[in-house]
């Protein structure tokens, strides 16, 4: 197979995708990266030829690579995940409405431009999460107290794009977050340090998954339309609350990662991006494992 992946230079380094482009190379895939925002592309080149099986997309919420994968997309290419569901997921205001709508356990979400609107929201819902609408990897989050702590130095809003802020009311918990990753349609937990909670003990461990989080994981899988995901969990004083959504997170403690990854990936190519049936066990090197290999190595990681 011969695969695209949009890397912007945030994560040119990094395990996920560096070491899924290398398992991919060495199961005799061609791999070709592209570095949005950081080269120039000739888009009949990169997009309107068609070259490739399958388009991955490894960037930051607000960069670039989102609208190449659309691009991909409404040329009739496959992309991994599906361009529209990356795009449900990364804008946390549609999002939220989404999860909402469709009676996913989430906190009531606010919008606003500049975080002084939020003196608005009743003082009975502080303290408040804040966050960027288009944030990502715990980027900018923060904790407000109370309405007369919103102009603090900590708490205000930075952006120099004067971009959506959401906040949502702080749901108690023991001040680590549950993390869980779906993989090829198998389902892993890990539990974290929450950025909330920056006193806690840094660590970070695969846990048993609990049949009601297995089964609202699951559900956002089905809602958004993701394929390679993960969901943020806080386990509240009534029950589970998804805080986050994620489009291919790092996947950090799942059992074999990068070659599921990889697998997962090949199988939604081959697939042309309809979901097929679960085999996260079908690896190459596995009796079970049909895809063909070929082609030679190529692009950079």
């Amino acid at each position: 197979m011969r695969l695209c992946f949009l890397v912007e230079e945030q994560y040119r380094h990094d395990g996920m995708p560096v070491d899924v482009i290398r398992q991919l190379r060495s199961w005799g895939h061609r791999v070709d990266v592209l570095r949005p925002g950081g080269s120039l592309l000739r888009l009949s080149d990169a997009v309107a030829a068609g070259r490739h099986d399958a388009w991955v997309l490894k960037t930051v919420s607000g960069g670039p690579g989102l609208t190449l994968l659309e691009a991909a997309a409404g040329a009739g290419l496959t992309t991994v995940n599906d361009a529209r569901a990356i795009r449900g997921v990364r804008d946390k205001v549609l999002a939220a409405v989404t999860a909402e709508r469709h009676g996913l356990p989430v906190p009531v979400t606010y919008a606003a431009l500049r975080i002084e609107e939020f003196a608005e929201v009743p003082e009975a819902a502080y303290p408040l999460v804040v966050k960027p609408a288009d944030g990502s990897s715990g980027r900018a989050v923060r904790l407000v107290p109370s309405p007369d702590r919103l102009t603090d130095p900590a708490s205000r809003d930075e952006r120099p794009d004067g971009g959506m802020l959401i906040a949502q009311p702080y749901v108690p918990n023991s001040g680590t977050d549950l993390k869980v990753y779906c993989v090829d349609g198998r389902l892993y937990a890990t539990e974290r340090c929450s950025p909330l909670h920056p006193d806690q003990p840094a660590v970070e461990r695969q846990v048993p998954l609990g049949a009601e989080v297995a089964a609202i994981a699951a559900r956002v899988g089905e809602v958004f339309g993701l394929d390679l995901y993960g969901v943020d969990v806080v386990l509240g004083p009534d029950g589970p609350v998804v805080v986050d959504v994620n489009d291919f997170p790092s996947f950090r403690q799942v059992p074999d990662a990068v070659a599921r990854v990889a697998w997962a990936i090949l199988r939604l190519a081959d697939a042309g991006g309809e979901r097929p049936l679960p085999a996260a066990d079908a690896l190459p090197g596995h009796a079970s494992a049909a895809l063909p290999l070929g082609g030679a190595t190529g692009g950079d990681a």
